[in-house]
């Protein structure tokens, strides 16, 4: 069983899972992972226990970690608390669901959910399986570290620092142990030292191995050695370290190369703090704003995937702020506007924060450090400094647009339509549809903004709702704006955007905080549930402005508030400038790589547009769905039956061919010329099948059957190992004396007949199976070991056949290389 090495495997595995230390928030993961390693551990040693045949060996570890899963996550509904039912494989499934939602919607470190810890289990139990199969059944331990590789592979994709040096350390150093101790293993398997005459003169003394310390010593020497320079090594390559080897700034961050500057995602840490019960503050404020602030934004996200909302920003040398003026606002020209000035204080608290929360547009920033600004959004972030803890002050136009400003914006040029209104074709045409008719008779994209706004904040019959999770698929939106229609701030401006873009309306998201608490006059108190996601749309004049599609007051986000100019009755014109020539609906645009963008070509009652909408493609139910469950018990079912299948069929083969006559001339062994003479080919490989059949089910059973031993000794041994009663003991004789007549017996010597050989065969079957433990009787039908045996037999006959195919054939090309060379002339000097 190689205990030993089963113990140094786990060991490695779980040395190389404290790799994964860095997606994870708390510590709680770590010990479902030691348990899914004993686990493992523990179905190994179990099936290699019940001679499990090494290709089914990896359901011992799997039958294993699923009984822990039970009894760790849905100990409720199992029986006996650990042994799986459908209902507890109903709660695992839900469980790795809402792990698979978590990972997708939260950047590392993830929340310490149940969820994640199941996932983390059964993904350290896989890796486990796989270095415990590689290293303790095949024997091969050098291959066993590409599993675990992979484990710190994960971290080294998501995080742009990587893997911590110690932890590195911790995992490489587990797997130097497990090649050592293989090694160990092998060179004990040669046996005791053999010591020469020469030694022992050359070593005198009462020493009776030689000594090996010096040459372990420098093992581990060249051991530790490697691992260093696999540590330190990288710290000293340009590009590799993020800043040098002290921290300098070489070519990362802080160089003038540029970069694309990579945070934690906005929607984690939205979602983290909306769901956080210590509620703190995160920042106060003072404002010379004559009117109630607006919201303070961090991040805008300008892209969607078809999943979620993200943005990319390529850092430049010439983006840093130099004399803290900022690029104008885009496209904000012809609507009114307010200069604001704003002192914000940020929580020390705050960590890991790269970017200034501040009223848009911002026009001026002081603060102290290295900052710098993305010219298209008006994001200020940072590439080695933080905003915990930091002061500063930010000078804002805060645009004041009326309806009729909005009225009258509705024009875009192609590379503003291109960039904001793209859509993958993942995008159901459903959220299209849906999106013409919540704003059917407007004239502009003014007027289906405001409509859209109602739509969820009033007559849509949404409500808000923090414990629902966030849309992964464009089904999941549909379920969101049809059914479910619950969600917060997250869902509410991702799906107002998309519904946007889908009426070609540029639009994006933007991520911050609401403005807030007064406290005193002029001075605002911002705290973590603030936290906000909203809409912005273009419109030329007034360049981004907000929307405030989530519901506000009792029944939402309290601090939300709809903006002035978005309450304008669907686009009635009232106020502001003149609305009696309003902007149509923009046409049609392709987007590079997507869908056509734009919505007018879906609506009938805009003047010239004579398209119809699309047919509604059927709707998909939110979830993983059955089919992967089906696929995957269908394999385990097909995997369970295929070695009875083939126990089953060889059977079969063996008494078709020993019962079926001969085609021609009956010739059998031994032949003609033989002074036996001829025997019927039949009776012979009748004997022949019924001695194979009796080996492969002990073989299946477990009992012991030496190749070298004769009939009568195989006959002597199993009655004394079975007890067999009086039928089974005349059919063992049977069938011995039938395999040496066949063997060794003249003409006149006929063995039994076939059918009376397989009775006796069935007869010894049921022998064997009522001697043997219930669990050596499942095995012999589900497991059966003689399939492995008669496979291995196989392919070494396939293999010396090759082997003595392919020697003819070098021998027949050397002879005809030998004569080519002979019949050519040689060169004379």
């Amino acid at each position: 069983m190689r205990i030993r090495m089963t113990v140094m495997a786990g060991l490695a595995t779980l040395a190389g899972s404290i790799g994964l230390y860095p997606l994870f928030m708390g510590g709680q993961w770590f010990w479902h992972a030691l348990g899914a390693v004993v686990a493992v551990a523990a179905g190994a040693v179990v099936a290699r226990r019940l001679r499990i045949p090494a290709a089914l060996e990896p359901l011992g570890p799997a039958v294993a970690l699923l009984l822990y899963c039970t009894l760790v996550f849905t100990a409720g509904r199992a029986l006996v608390g650990i042994v799986p039912t459908p209902s507890s494989l109903a709660g695992l499934r839900d469980l790795i669901s809402d792990g698979a939602s978590t990972a997708n919607r939260y950047a590392a470190p993830v929340p310490d959910e149940r969820g994640i810890h199941l996932l983390v289990t059964i993904g350290v139990g896989a890796v486990a399986t796989v270095v415990d199969l590689l290293a303790v059944r095949l024997r091969r331990a050098a291959p066993a570290g590409l599993p675990l590789l992979a484990m710190y592979s994960v971290p080294a994709a998501i995080r742009e620092h990587g893997v911590n040096w110690l932890a590195f350390g911790l995992g490489a150093a587990g797997f130097l142990a497990l090649l050592m101790a293989d090694a160990r293993e092998s060179v004990g398997g040669w046996g005791r030292m053999v010591f020469s005459q020469r030694w022992h003169e050359e070593s005198p003394g009462d020493r009776d191995a030689p000594d090996i310390s010096s040459l372990a010593t420098t093992g581990r020497r060249i051991g530790v050695t490697a691992v260093a320079v696999a540590v330190l090594l990288p710290m000293a390559v340009p590009g590799i370290h993020p800043r040098g080897v002290f921290g300098g700034k070489g070519t990362g961050p802080g160089g003038d190369g540029a970069r694309t500057v990579t945070t934690p995602d906005p929607m984690v840490s939205l979602s983290r703090q909306l769901t956080n019960p210590d509620d703190g503050v995160v920042l106060t404020y003072e404002t010379d704003d004559a009117e109630p602030p607006d919201y303070l934004r961090l991040y805008a996200l300008d892209r969607f995937d078809g999943d979620r909302w993200t943005y990319s920003v390529a850092s430049r040398a010439q983006d840093k702020l130099t004399d803290a003026s900022l690029p104008a606002p885009p496209g904000l020209t012809v609507a009114p506007s307010r200069t604001v000035t704003t002192r914000v204080k940020v929580s020390k608290d705050l960590r890991d924060l790269q970017f200034l929360p501040m009223p848009y547009a911002p026009t001026r920033v002081r603060i102290k450090g290295e900052w710098r600004v993305h010219s298209p959004s008006l994001m200020v972030y940072s590439l080695r400094d933080g905003a915990g803890g930091k002061s500063f002050t930010v000078t804002s136009r805060r645009a004041l647009p009326s309806p009729g400003d909005l009225q009258a914006g509705g024009t875009y040029t192609s590379d503003m339509l291109s960039e904001f209104t793209y859509l993958p074709k993942s995008v159901p045409d459903k959220v299209r549809r849906l999106a013409v008719q919540v704003t059917k008779g407007s004239r502009t994209p003014y007027e289906s903004a405001v409509k859209l706004q109602s739509w969820f904040t009033q007559t849509g019959g949404f409500r808000y709702d923090l414990t629902v999770g966030t849309p992964e698929h464009g089904s999941d939106l549909v379920d969101f704006l049809t059914v479910d229609k619950r969600g917060y701030c997250e869902q509410f401006a991702a799906a107002m955007a998309v519904m946007a873009r889908e009426l070609g309306v540029p639009a994006r998201v933007s991520v911050g905080y609401t403005a807030g608490k007064a406290v005193s006059p002029g001075r605002w108190e911002v705290r973590g549930r603030d936290a906000h996601a909203w809409p912005e749309l273009y419109f030329d004049g007034a360049g981004w402005v907000r929307f405030e599609p989530t519901p506000s007051g009792t029944e939402g986000q309290g601090t939300a508030t709809e903006p002035s100019y978005s309450l304008a009755g669907g686009g009635s014109g009232s106020g502001g400038s003149d609305t009696s020539n309003p902007q149509p609906l923009p046409s049609s645009s392709a987007g590079p790589g997507g869908r056509p963008t734009g919505g007018a070509h879906f609506r009938n009652d805009l003047p010239g547009a004579g398209g119809t909408a699309a047919p509604a493609p059927k709707k998909h139910k939110s979830g993983p769905g059955y089919a992967p469950w089906v696929a995957g018990g269908t394999l385990l079912v097909l995997l369970l039956a295929a070695a009875p299948a083939v126990r089953a069929l060889t059977r079969r083969r063996r008494w078709s061919a020993a019962l079926e006559p001969p085609p021609g001339p009956e010739t059998a062994r031994p032949g003609p010329d033989d002074p036996r003479g001829p025997r019927p080919r039949g009776a012979a490989d009748a004997a022949h099948a019924a001695w194979r059949e009796l080996r492969a089910d002990a073989i299946d059973h477990g009992v012991p059957w030496p190749s070298s031993e004769t009939p009568r000794a195989t006959v002597r041994r199993l009655d004394d190992l079975l007890g067999l009663d009086d039928p089974a003991a005349s059919a063992l004789r049977r069938i011995a004396r039938a395999e040496e007549l066949a063997r060794y017996a003249p003409v006149d010597r006929t063995p039994p007949p076939a059918d009376l050989l397989r009775a006796d065969v069935r007869t010894m079957r049921s022998a064997f199976a009522s001697s043997a433990t219930a669990t050596a009787r499942w095995r012999a039908r589900l497991l059966p070991a003689s399939t492995v045996a008669e496979a291995r037999d196989a392919a070494r006959v396939a293999s010396e056949r090759t082997a003595r195919v392919t020697g003819r054939a070098e021998h027949t090309l050397a002879r005809l290389v030998t004569r080519v060379r002979a019949l050519l002339p040689t060169r004379s000097d």
